[in-house]
């Protein structure tokens, strides 16, 4: 099967919809999302709504359970922590309820997907090093794993030199960002993994981010936020 994987939407709207006709021309047979679906973002609720019809499998990301649970809302920066106060104002009952239930971890088609990292997935760790990343190997039992969180595209394996998905090696996959890209690309990222050829693309899309600029000014969320999108930062 080939399963578009996908993470960090952060209510962008505009992205979405765009990665989702991308995926919907690719035929992929399902869709995975790894949270941080609010966060951020001008348009929490249709994006809650489309990732709750589009995705088989989505997991819970820092940004939702800082709005669902209001836990932890104080550690996001301040734009954020501005994002998650409105967003639960913005969200009905239904939708909140949706994202507390929301899991840490999944596995499925031979891979695990969680939002930060496997080790310890409710602390949220940035991997910032390679000692960090290679511990992460021991934390899952698949061949391959799918993150999030750090909104950068990239690939690890746990064998040196191996750069490229391919058996007979053990991966941890960034997909990046949907919604809020911050490798200095503004357009949005995700991944098509297939199980069968035991193969990852990573996909990059562009889509009219001025519209979601626009929209951040409509519901009174900072301007910055515009302008990190504009730059892919």
């Amino acid at each position: 099967m080939r399963i578009a994987v996908l993470s960090d939407v952060h209510a962008n709207l505009p992205a979405l919809t765009s990665a989702l006709a991308d995926i919907e021309r690719r035929g992929v047979d399902a869709v995975v999302c790894l949270g941080d679906v609010v966060g951020y973002g001008p348009d929490p609720g249709p994006c809650v709504d489309l990732i709750r019809e589009t995705c088989e499998i989505t997991v819970l990301g820092n940004h939702d359970a800082a709005v669902a649970h209001e836990k932890d809302v104080e550690v996001l920066p301040r734009d954020g922590q501005a994002a998650a106060r409105l967003h639960r104002t913005l969200l009905n009952d239904d939708q909140l309820a949706w994202l507390a239930a929301l899991p840490l971890q999944a596995t499925a088609y031979g891979a695990t997907f969680v939002h930060a990292t496997p080790e310890r997935p409710e602390a949220w760790i940035r991997l910032q090093s390679y000692s960090a990343i290679q511990s992460q190997f021991d934390a899952f039992s698949t061949d391959i794993c799918f993150v999030g969180h750090s909104h950068r595209p990239a690939v690890a394996s746990s064998s040196m030199g191996v750069y490229r998905v391919r058996r007979g090696h053990r991966f941890l996959v960034d997909v990046g960002s949907i919604g809020q890209p911050r490798d200095r690309d503004p357009r949005l990222s995700y991944a098509v993994y297939d199980d069968f050829a035991f193969s990852v693309e990573m996909v990059r899309v562009h889509y009219d981010h001025t519209r979601t600029a626009v929209r951040l000014d409509e519901v009174g969320l900072p301007a910055s936020l515009g302008d990190r999108l504009r730059r892919g930062t």
